[in-house]
């Protein structure tokens, strides 16, 4: 299982932060969405120096994935930051010596380290200094605050190489690799990226953009250098405009496939729950079809049933989050709840459904009406029939507000109550969560209409990926974006409400 660490999460660790960064930008591999920088001028010379640093959060990890790049046609010559299939952070370039001519070869540095943590915010700082008398110095790689040090794969870089990031006719892009013209863009990121600098022709340190607080947790720090000729100083803090380079020199990026509902509140300031994508929780051992950057999940199978565990779980309190149906069939069973994680086994599903305590609602079942309010107390999983309601129906929002205290929950419909409030401490076979197990969201498909998808907001997004305007309701500590008020007392499932 992969949850939410603190040591990874930059800023959103506890302890005294001085800078805050409020939202990021979402890039959907799915979607093909990627930002350009400018094409420099053709008769700027290449550099010898430059730093590139950007906070980044995961999405997807099912194969290759580029962070950013740099490619300057003639020649084959370009920089990269990807990461790898096999989840290891790589940086590619292409040497030529100190001249412009064709490269004549290839650098590649590759971390033995892997990066699979869908909860945690990375820090990642390229340096190049290829004049450095060193040669050990003339590329750094730094992780959290942390230099990396250990590789697979470490070239030696020549004297004086050119960096092409910034320079001639080459643009600078995130959220993929080649450029714009004549060149097919591939492998796009499936991830968030905040606070991303470019800064052409100086080679800094990591401690230019980030510091340890209080609780020795690396965070955010503002950098207030410049950022050369070239560079660029992407943020998203207009959701309007999402490629405004807030760098002096004000190159803006053109957008292609990015919205503003792609700005979201998840940050390394304050990290929102997701979905998980690696968690098998899935019968017969399928792996969830988590969707939409790791908040939307949708079954996989017309004969298997599909479960999609959020990043982060709890002990106490009283958590809310919402779901949205943009597709739904007649007949569903998808359900939204909570479940515990320390029963949880690898493959729950069938009808016994193993040693699972679940909290769930079940969605419009069999007869098309809302029917079902499903429990389980770790031996047995009773269906127990709900107060009769109108049906749950295409594009309906539904609120989850779950009591880990009380061992109660409450769902709307809308931003309306749905029935009563479930007391399901004093039902048959029901959860206890005053057993001290951790609970976790839980989004369980249906195998007779699998291509039913549900999409999440846990705070950072209350547009459903745009699929409605945004409600832009907060809970009581004035966090999180949602469609519909939080209900009183409840907080949205992130790391600056549980105080990590």
């Amino acid at each position: 299982m992969v949850f939410q660490n603190n040591v990874l999460s930059g800023a959103a660790g506890s302890g005294t932060t001085t800078y805050a960064i409020d939202q990021s930008i979402r890039f959907d591999a799915a979607s093909d969405a990627l930002m350009y920088s400018p094409t420099p001028s053709s008769g700027k010379s290449f550099t010898t120096t430059a730093t590139i640093s950007m906070w980044v959060k995961l999405g997807k990890v099912d194969g290759t994935h580029y962070l950013a790049g740099a490619y300057y046609g003639t020649g084959a010559r370009y920089d990269l930051l990807m990461l790898d299939s096999s989840n290891r952070l790589r940086a590619d370039g292409r040497s030529g010596g100190a001249s412009a001519s064709t490269g004549t070869g290839v650098t590649k540095w590759t971390t033995t380290q892997v990066f699979r943590d869908p909860s945690a915010w990375y820090h990642l700082v390229l340096v190049y200094d290829t004049t450095n008398a060193v040669q050990s110095e003339r590329f750094r790689l730094y992780v959290n605050g942390a230099r990396v040090t250990d590789f697979a794969t470490a070239p030696s870089y020549g004297a004086s190489e050119l960096v092409y990031w910034f320079g001639k006719s080459s643009y600078s892009v995130l959220g993929s690799f080649w450029n714009t013209t004549g060149y097919a863009d591939s492998f796009y990121w499936d991830g968030y990226i905040a606070e991303a600098h470019g800064i052409d022709g100086t080679a800094l340190d990591q401690d230019s953009f980030g510091e340890y607080n209080s609780s020795g947790i690396w965070v955010p720090k503002e950098y207030t250098g410049s950022h050369g000729t070239d560079g660029f100083y992407i943020k998203g803090a207009d959701a309007s405009d999402l490629g405004i380079n807030s760098a002096a020199n004000g190159n803006d990026f053109t957008l292609t496939n990015i919205a503003s509902h792609d700005q979201v509140s998840d940050s390394p300031t304050n990290s929102f729950c997701v979905l998980n994508p690696i968690m098998n929780m899935t019968y017969q051992y399928l792996t969830p079809d988590v969707r939409d950057v790791n908040l939307a999940s949708q079954s996989v199978s017309a004969s298997l049933n599909n479960y999609a565990i959020g990043s982060m779980g709890v002990k106490s309190g009283k958590w809310y989050f919402e779901a949205r149906y943009p597709t739904l069939p007649a007949l569903s069973g998808t359900r939204v709840g909570f479940i515990s994680l320390e029963n949880a086994s690898s493959n729950i599903g069938g009808n016994s459904y193993g040693k699972e305590k679940v909290v769930l609602l079940s969605n419009r079942h069999t007869s098309g009406a809302f029917s079902n309010f499903e429990w389980g107390n770790g031996s047995s999983y009773p269906n127990t029939s709900a107060t009769s309601q109108t049906p749950f129906v295409q594009d309906d929002i539904i609120g989850v507000a779950f009591d880990c205290d009380n061992s109660t929950i409450q769902f709307y419909k809308n931003g309306s109550t749905f029935g009563s409030q479930f007391d399901y401490s004093a039902q048959s076979n029901a959860v206890d969560t005053s057993d001290g197990d951790t609970y976790a969201p839980i989004v369980m498909g249906d195998n007779t209409n699998y291509t039913n998808k549900v999409v999440l907001n846990f705070g950072q997004d209350s547009t459903f990926n745009g699929g409605t305007t945004a409600g832009g309701n907060s809970d009581g500590n004035g966090r999180g974006n949602f469609k519909y008020s939080v209900p009183s007392g409840y907080l949205a499932l992130c790391t600056a409400n549980l105080g990590s």
